[in-house]
Order: C-alpha cells, then structure tokens, then sequence
C-alpha cells in the first residue's frame, strides 16, 4: 500500500469510529468527501480543527461552547427560575431545536447505573445543587429519558431537592425513548404537559 492509501485508511477507520457509521458507511462517506474535496474536505477539515481549538464545555451548564460560558447561561432572558436538567448536549440541543423551553439548562453526563460504575459523584448533581441556590431556582424540570436509568436518575434528583418544585417531561416520551431521537412536536408536548414528580 502507498502512503497515500494508508492516509486514506486511517480517513475511513476514524470515521467508522462516529456514531451511526459502521465500516461501509465511513468508505462511502470518506470517497465521497474526496471525490468533493474542495466543496466538502477541505471546508470539513478547517472547520473541524477550528472546532477542535475553540469548542469546550460551558463551566456552568456543561453545554458545548467556544467560550467558558454558553449563550443560554449569560442571557439574562434565560435567568427565570426554571432549570432543565438533561443526560447530554445531545438533549439540550433537542431541547432547544423544539425552541419552546426559555430557561436554562443543566447537562449532567450521563445517568445513574450501577452497572456502567456512574454514581452521584460522577454526574453534574452536586453542581446542580450549587446552582440552585445561587441562580433563584423555582423550578427543576427533568428532562430524562424514559429508560430505567432516566427514571432512577429522576427519582434521586428529586428526593435530593428539598423545596424546589421538581417536574418531569409527561406525555409523549415514550418508555425507551431518548430526547434525541424525538420529534419536535413530541418534546414540545412533553415539556408543556409535565408533571410533579
């Protein structure tokens, strides 16, 4: 193989690595890419090596952002008292593309899992609780889904929220489902029709 190949190779095994894309699809995608390398690969790469030296996560939130806090977290539009706490930035920004929640966010890496090792101190709570009290909190809206781990995460979030109003996503969510997989439409109503937990 020439170097050139093995350059090409090593294209196609990275993106094999993304999710959604399994060895065939990353070849497809990669000579495509090459076949459009002025339109698509170079543009691509400057874009992704821009986002590689700027993107971090927002040491407020945890959202993805270029600066040490996110849009969402300095917008004093933002600031009324209603917190949305998400599994992921995958979720925050299902949450946004629904464009009807106006507050705040709280992304917490990940649930609960006794199996996978995650444990309290391994998710975003205890800066959860901090906010809370320094940002006027009324309202924690769970955003979680609905599989097992979603719902026990839920659960110890609330009991460990003593006089905060805690609500979860209602109708629409299916038992299963994850927010990123969902429809605007679905999370829209789900947000409208929460619930006390």
């Amino acid at each position: 193989m020439t170097a050139g190949q093995d350059d090409i190779d090593a294209l196609i095994e990275m993106m094999a690595k993304l999710p959604g894309l399994g060895p065939r699809s990353a070849r497809r995608a990669a000579l495509h890419l090459i076949k459009k390398r002025g339109v698509l690969l170079v543009p691509l790469a400057e874009a992704m090596t821009r986002v590689g030296a700027t993107a971090r996560e927002c040491l407020n939130c945890g959202n993805i952002s270029t600066g040490d806090i996110c849009d969402i977290c300095e917008s004093n539009k933002r600031a009324n008292g209603q917190i949305c706490v998400v599994e992921d930035v995958a979720d925050l920004w299902a949450m946004e593309r629904s464009g009807v929640f106006k507050g705040r966010y709280h992304v917490l890496g990940g649930t609960l899992s006794a199996l996978d090792g995650m444990g309290p101190d391994e998710l975003r709570i205890p800066q959860l609780k901090d906010r809370i009290g320094a940002e006027d909190v009324s309202e924690v809206i769970l955003a979680l889904g609905a599989t097992i781990d979603g719902q026990t995460t839920a659960h110890y979030i609330a009991d460990h929220l003593p006089g905060i109003t805690v609500t979860t996503l209602a109708q629409g969510v299916p038992v299963g489902g994850e927010l990123d997989y969902l429809d605007d439409g679905t999370i829209t109503a789900a947000l409208n029709a929460r619930k006390a937990l």
